[in-house]
């Protein structure tokens, strides 16, 4: 099979440090025998993709051997966690594997390896895997990043998800936002805000340079209005405008989010004042409207 080319360390790598090549200690082993490994990153698996590959596995084999160490009579999973559950649903009683020698630290590596470049391991969990390493072996992050063959800031951003609210990490899971998303958003403090600006994100389908230019655009507007002195306002009567209270923030909040724009109520007065709903385009215009003939 040809194999794909990989940025970073591929296992191949990892096997030659171990003095294992994938050309050698091959054998035929149950697959009953084989338990999965302990430190894995990738949490979800696609039940097409497996039933595809199980398919497959049932007319040509197993073409790639899995990666396994022994433990006492048994084998732990290096690498090829789809090929050995898809084996599973295949009904095969042995597999093809490579035997290598790693201790937990290579066995962490290799499972790092083998998913990092994967379009179908998503961002939270390579994020979760680069923590879990560099939490259990206390490594700096360019030292991870240097035994993997990876740019120190790939690590460093990836694992800087992983402060974000669950909600916004649940979103950056499933595809909804993109790790450039989530990047401009932990540059907001309140996370209450992060999520708030993420459901506008995602109901506007803003691109990520759309979303800079919007947050911009917000914190002048946000900064401007700070700015003005409070008690040159009038209601028109003489009276000062009243201060927005967090009943009426929190509206605003309900609105933008139920919305998905930016929603400002004006008070102008004890029981009169504006709605302003922004749109930025002559599409977002119309599903504004749309949204509200509803």
């Amino acid at each position: 099979m040809e194999k794909k080319a990989r940025l970073g360390r591929g296992l191949d790598a990892l096997l030659s440090d171990s003095g294992m090549t994938t050309a050698g200690t091959q054998a035929q082993v149950p697959v009953e025998a084989i338990e999965r490994n302990p430190y894995q990153p990738r949490k979800t698996f696609d039940n097409d993709e497996l039933a595809s590959l199980s398919a497959s596995i049932r007319t040509h084999g197993v073409l790639q051997p899995l990666v396994v160490r022994q433990v006492g009579e048994r084998y732990q999973l290096v690498a090829g966690e789809r090929r050995l559950r898809a084996a599973r649903e295949a009904g095969l009683q042995n597999v093809p594997v490579t035997i290598v020698d790693f201790n937990d630290q290579q066995i962490l590596e290799a499972a790092l390896v083998e998913n990092i470049q994967r379009t179908d391991l998503n961002p939270i969990e390579k994020a979760q895997g680069f923590k879990d390493y560099l939490t259990r072996y206390r490594m700096t992050h360019e030292q991870l990043a240097a035994r993997l063959g990876l740019g120190r800031a790939t690590i460093t951003n990836l694992v800087a998800l992983l402060e974000l609210p669950a909600e916004l990490q649940d979103a950056v899971r499933v595809g909804q936002l993109s790790t450039g998303h989530a990047k401009i958003l932990k540059g907001i403090n309140d996370p209450a805000r992060q999520i708030a600006f993420a459901k506008e994100i995602i109901a506007r389908g803003l691109s990520v340079h759309a979303t800079e230019a919007y947050l911009k655009q917000f914190a002048a507007e946000s900064e401007a209005r700070a700015s003005e002195p409070r008690s040159s306002e009038s209601s028109g009567n003489g009276h000062a405008i009243p201060e927005k209270t967090t009943h009426v923030q929190s509206i605003e909040n309900e609105l933008r989010q139920k919305l998905g724009t930016r929603v400002e109520i004006r008070v102008r007065g004890k029981e009169k004042g504006q709605i302003v709903l922004v749109f930025e385009s002559n599409d977002d215009f119309e599903r504004l409207i749309e949204v509200l003939r509803r």
